[in-house]
């Protein structure tokens, strides 16, 4: 794994002024995974939205893990419904043009 797409959680919790905990309990929930390399611990670059997210969402509207599980799971479910309107839109058109 290239490690210089890891972000250290030490780096990340004094960035967003988060508690280490909560990196742990968003693993719990499968949110997050956590990387172990050489004795320190890291999540992959990709996963800062996804913690900027869950920061928004426990900081601003006091939403508890459980319910920021469930809006991320919908916020992905209606981001796949997206994915499969715009092929079926693709499809539809291509339909549309050979008639």
């Amino acid at each position: 794994m290239n490690k210089e797409k890891l972000i250290p959680i030490e780096q990340l919790s004094i960035h967003y002024e988060i508690e280490m905990s909560l990196f742990y309990e968003l693993q719990d929930f499968d949110i997050i995974e956590i990387l172990s390399v050489e004795d320190s611990n890291f999540i992959h670059e990709d996963k800062v939205s996804v913690i900027e997210k869950v920061v928004r969402m426990q900081k601003d509207l006091n939403i508890n893990l459980e319910g920021v599980d469930a809006v991320l799971n919908l916020l992905d479910k209606i981001n796949d419904l997206q994915t499969e309107l715009n092929v079926v839109k693709n499809r539809l058109r291509l339909y549309e043009d050979q008639g």
